[in-house]
């Protein structure tokens, strides 16, 4: 969830701050490492219907989670970070089936995002412009191009990722409108046409680098078209704030969130939905042709379910929820916790990890 001018860490819109199919965050399935004592997941047994499962919450971890992915339900990852409280590193768990492992990534810059190719190709991306890169066995760091934070990212192949951000709060902070491209061997600043917007860039999802959607601050929807930058945020915005999270399913079928905002984008172009949220909505995630997950503030989770909306809102966990991953398999996964206050030195953060699917998953952390 940004935090749509204090940013609440930034968060709350993306949160922002201070909230596929294939692509950045379903990949879909390569095949993970590890195998579990866990029920769900691959090679897990059926154990009745599907629920939602409260794998950390209540100060079971010490920090703020802002961002899950993975390549299949036995290879899960999960980061975020201290967001400036003092005595904490930046968190990076994985999941392997059987347990949860700290990964001890470094650095106290919290991260906001995370997404690869494959369990060898990890990208993650957070406060200060920093950017992280893990091959399997060891992290790198990437030199700083931009102050910035980096809330997105998407990976289409080891040689094209992108990467956006920004500073909350409007056209006075700078630097906004920061788009990054990496094409195998360094990063490099993509400019927007025409004057500056001044708006903090908070997630980027497409089919690939010619398809490539980049959502933000006062509703601002960029569409790269080919070598060609379009703003489809419309006059006026479709959306009536932020927009946070941006995901979909295909070049005709995607979703943009924030705010109370729930954004379709079709052949012919955005409508924005007359579904009533009783919270914000952070975190979005096509998962098929009428599939997917929203997950927001106060506990917020829906699932589209053949078309309709099925609201989870009664189950736990009730905590602030600020991004949500389909794991290929019909298993959502969500991840948040206290992204909004603020920073405290030496002041633990809970954060939180749940799971919508059949079976459990372990729930030991290493």
């Amino acid at each position: 969830m940004i935090p749509v001018r204090r940013a609440a860490p930034i968060l709350a819109m993306l949160a922002v701050a201070i909230a596929g199919c294939p692509s950045e965050s379903d990949d879909g399935g390569a095949a993970g490492h590890g195998g579990g004592e866990g029920t769900g997941g691959g090679g897990g047994h059926d154990d009745g219907p599907p629920a939602w499962q409260v794998v950390f919450d209540d100060g079971a971890l010490d920090r703020t989670l802002l961002s899950i992915w993975g390549t299949g339900p036995d290879s899960v990852y999960a980061v975020g970070g201290p967001l400036g409280n003092e005595g904490f590193e930046a968190l990076a768990l994985d999941y392997d089936g059987s347990a949860w492992t700290d990964m001890h990534a470094g650095g106290t810059d919290t991260f906001w995002w995370v997404t690869g190719t494959g369990d060898d190709d990890l990208w993650m991306v957070g406060e200060r412009g920093r950017i992280t890169h893990y091959d399997g066995a060891a992290f790198a760091e990437s030199e700083p191009i931009t102050t910035a934070t980096l809330w997105g990212a998407v990976a289409f192949a080891t040689d094209d990722v992108w990467a956006v951000g920004g500073m909350v709060g409007g056209p006075s902070t700078q630097p906004d409108d920061v788009v990054l491209h990496f094409d195998g061997s360094s990063w490099q600043a993509v400019t927007l046409p025409g004057e500056p917007l001044g708006r903090a860039l908070f997630k980027v999802w497409g089919t690939g680098s010619d398809d490539l959607y980049v959502v933000g601050e006062a509703g601002v929807i960029w569409h790269k078209d080919g070598d060609t930058w379009i703003d489809e945020s419309g006059t006026p915005p479709v959306a009536t704030g932020n927009l946070t999270t941006v995901h979909g399913c295909g070049a005709a079928d995607v979703y943009a969130v924030g705010g109370r905002d729930l954004l379709q984008r079709d052949a012919t172009g955005w409508i924005r939905s007359d579904k009533l949220l009783s919270n914000d909505v952070n975190g979005v995630f096509c998962a098929g042709a009428g599939e997917a997950a929203i997950v927001g503030t106060g506990g917020l989770k829906q699932r589209l379910v053949a078309g309709t909306w099925e609201d989870d809102f009664t189950k736990d966990p009730h905590g602030n929820l600020h991004a949500v991953w389909g794991d290929g398999e019909g298993s959502y996964w969500a991840v948040g916790g206290d992204f909004f206050s603020t920073p405290k030195p030496n002041v633990a953060r809970n954060g939180i990890i749940a799971r919508y699917g059949k079976g459990h998953v372990s729930t030991a952390l290493q």
